[in-house]
């Protein structure tokens, strides 16, 4: 590891001038490439004190061994040769996205004597149209299939057009009119040329005038009564218009643009790509990247913007370009942009209307894709193993965590306070084991309070299981905790059934453990061999947040006379591991896939927090007199709102008729009767439009709320007092 001060320039050494500058390590390999409008002002930004730098920084500038640079005369001559050194050496500690798939184009050579239609991937070739990229080949072959009908363009390959020149026989598609076979000499290079050109202004956008000049012949053919050319005409017009509905209009006005929306986590990036020609969406693709220095959103754009447009000259960089961050500064980015499009372009982020709704669209795609590669990567065993085992180092645990708990609190303003706990087995996510908790101890905001509640009853059901079923080994306390002889916890405070997205995904791997904490025949199954609740013990407990909540938790655990498991903390801002009784942290490397683990669980416990939060927050919204009534499930609630039309009719309805409802019994009329009577009615709706004072036939109805939506991003961090946490 190298001492910056031992490389660093000597003061006035550095220009104060526009320029690219270039990190080497020892072995003179470029490791970082950076411009600056300044490089003295952002050169001397690395040479400050090392505990003032980003972590990632720090890790640069110690393996650097020297630094250099090159002095331009703009910040666009920057821009470009950044690109171009980047592209040359690529450095280890730049952005460098790297795509999740080779994407296919739709291609048209319009090099060659006879242009050619045809799927291509990898490098741009010079003097070859491309249309795209598209999600699958087989995409391009449906488009290209409807319309070659009207445009018959030669497709096949260099070897089968000279087979048929020699044979002076077409293939095919030139027997059933889907090419108009220009080896055989039906038409002419110019004519042939002149169908390639249609089909790339068709592909380009240019739709509209081709369709109403078909129209028009098609009109003229009926008017002089050539039936058959008509029909053939109408049938050219049905295809390209199948083929322009296999991309709905997205934007008016015929807008040619780019949309690029970031998802993001502390050490991943996700881009997406919406490339919208003629107003429709023309192709799409992704980029994934590694955070290995201190980047910005704006910076993940820049980089991004290289990346797309760094080959590109022409009508392939379009008019518009929508971010949702801009870079800083977004002068020479643009004027970059300008120059290589030959005319003026406009970065800017969306803020009303249909492109605001489609760079939505274009975000959920993004949060998809970071989604889809952490399962990707998590799946992998290898990984997980290693991950597992990095757990175990790093926390000088004895053996790997094969069970892993993870609990998180959300609230809105302190009211709605939930928690959960979510449960990963051999590094995968097992949702049947997923639970939901209600704070019932205390009102108010209190995440530490509220945590020390959460591990105080899951653990309470943990060893009340383990004296039903025989298993106490040290039962001194097992009734001093406020366990009763029947194993459920005297505090009163309900825990939550499993959830709505409680369906199994199957058995960890977890043959062969000899840690002690595996099933044990039918210790920890019921009679019917369903796993039971809270009986199965982790071996690691992960709370999310720092020193505080991890005290909590260890301290309930204590309370509770739990010494074999491990309890460690994930805080949000450094992705700091905390343990109990320890002032520092534990920093896991940032390519460490233990910590990447640990990010997963901790942000798997975050969603199904918030998701519950909202679901009570909406329930609460929308509740009903019969929600008091105790006994009285979702069913038998329908059951009444359908018999009666309505609760004000529930509520004038005697208790004999209310025992009329299927499955109502007595007792429960009763209790129905008593809570709406109880109930203070609601306020009559009137219809504004005309006054009429409607009829409350759905007031109080149940409403199956399910979960919110909108997606709950992993990574997604607490917000300040005020928001949802």
């Amino acid at each position: 590891m190298a001492d910056p001060s031992s490389y660093r320039p000597k003061p006035g050494q550095i220009p104060d001038s526009p320029g690219v500058y270039k990190f080497r390590d020892e072995h003179r390999r470029v490791i970082y490439v950076g411009k600056a409008k300044s490089l003295r002002q952002r050169l001397a930004s690395y040479f400050q004190d090392l505990a003032g730098l980003h972590p990632r920084t720090r890790t640069m500038v110690t393996t650097a061994a020297s630094v250099e640079w090159t002095v331009v005369s703009t910040e666009v001559e920057a821009l470009q040769l950044e690109y171009s050194w980047i592209k040359e050496y690529d450095p280890r500690f730049n952005v460098k996205y790297r795509d999740d798939k080779s994407y296919p184009y739709l291609a048209v050579t319009m090099n060659e004597e006879f242009p050619r239609v045809q799927v291509m991937r990898g490098h741009k070739r010079k003097g070859v149209r491309y249309f795209g990229p598209y999600g699958h080949a087989w995409a391009i072959r449906d488009t290209v299939d409807l319309l070659l009908r009207v445009f018959p363009v030669r497709t096949c390959s260099a070897g089968v057009f000279k087979n048929a020149a020699r044979t002076d026989r077409p293939c095919l598609l030139g027997y059933i009119g889907k090419c108009s076979a220009p080896c055989v000499g039906r038409v002419s290079d110019e004519e042939h040329r002149e169908l390639a050109e249609e089909f790339c202004d068709f592909m380009a956008g240019r739709t509209g005038t081709y369709i109403r000049r078909l129209e028009q012949q098609m009109t003229d053919a009926a008017e002089e009564m050539e039936y058959e050319r008509a029909a053939r005409l109408r049938d050219d017009i049905e295809a390209l218009k199948k083929a322009m509905e296999k991309n709905a209009v997205v934007l008016a006005d015929a807008t040619d643009a780019d949309l690029m929306a970031v998802a993001e986590d502390e050490l991943e990036a996700a881009v997406q790509i919406f490339h919208v020609r003629g107003g429709r969406v023309r192709g799409q693709r992704g980029w994934v990247t590694d955070k290995v220095e201190a980047v910005t959103t704006g910076d993940l754009v820049e980089h991004a913007l290289q990346q797309l447009y760094g080959e590109e000259t022409g009508d392939s960089v379009p008019k518009e370009v929508l971010v949702p961050a801009l870079p800083d500064p977004v002068e020479p980015v643009q004027e970059w942009l300008t120059e290589r499009r030959g005319s003026n372009v406009s970065l800017r982020i969306p803020q009303r209307g249909d492109k605001k709704a489609l760079m939505e669209t274009v975000q959920r795609n993004a949060l998809q894709a970071l989604g889809l590669h952490k399962t990707k990567r998590a799946s992998d065993l290898t990984t997980r193993s290693r991950a597992l085992e990095e757990i175990a180092g790093a926390l000088d645990l004895d053996s790997a965590p094969l069970r892993i708990e993870c609990y998180d609190i959300s609230h809105l303003q302190g009211d709605d306070v939930v928690a959960s706990m979510v449960v990963f087995e051999d590094g995968l996510q097992r949702k049947s084991e997923y639970r939901r908790f209600q704070i019932k101890g205390f009102e108010g905001q209190d995440d530490v309070r509220s945590m020390h509640e959460v591990i105080t009853r899951r653990f309470r059901r943990y060893l009340a299981e383990k004296e039903r079923t025989g298993e106490w080994t040290d039962g001194e306390n097992a009734s001093s905790d406020g366990i009763s002889s029947d194993g459920i916890s005297r505090d009163g405070a309900s825990v939550d059934g499993t959830s709505a997205e409680s369906a199994p995904l199957g058995n960890a791997a977890l043959e062969g453990d000899t840690t002690g904490n595996a099933f044990a025949g039918n210790a920890f199954t019921e009679e019917d061999g369903r796993p039971k609740r809270f009986a199965y013990p982790p071996q690691l407990v992960v709370v999310d947040g720092g020193q505080p909540q991890v005290a909590a938790a260890k301290r309930a655990l204590d309370e509770l006379g739990i010494d074999d498991i491990a309890v460690c903390g994930l805080a949000k801002r450094l992705e700091e591991v905390w343990l109990p009784h320890e002032d520092d942290p534990v920093v896991l490397p940032r390519t460490s896939e233990g910590l990447y683990l640990l990010q997963r669980v901790r942000d798997e416990a975050h969603r199904f927090a918030i998701t519950y939060q909202r679901t009570k927050r909406a329930k609460r919204f929308r509740a009903s007199p019969l929600d008091e009534v105790p006994g009285l499930g979702e069913t038998r609630k329908q059951a009444l709102i359908k018999h009666f039309g309505s609760v004000k009719k529930l509520r004038s309805a005697t208790i004999d008729q209310i025992c009329e409802v299927p499955g109502i019994g007595r007792k429960t009329a009763e209790a129905v009767a008593v809570a709406l009577a109880q109930a203070a009615p609601a306020a009559p709706a009137v219809n504004t439009a005309t006054g009429e004072i409607m009829e409350d036939e759905e007031v109080g109805a149940p409403v199956d709320t399910g979960s919110p939506e909108e997606p709950v991003s992993t990574g997604a961090s607490h917000e300040r007092r005020g928001q949802e946490t």
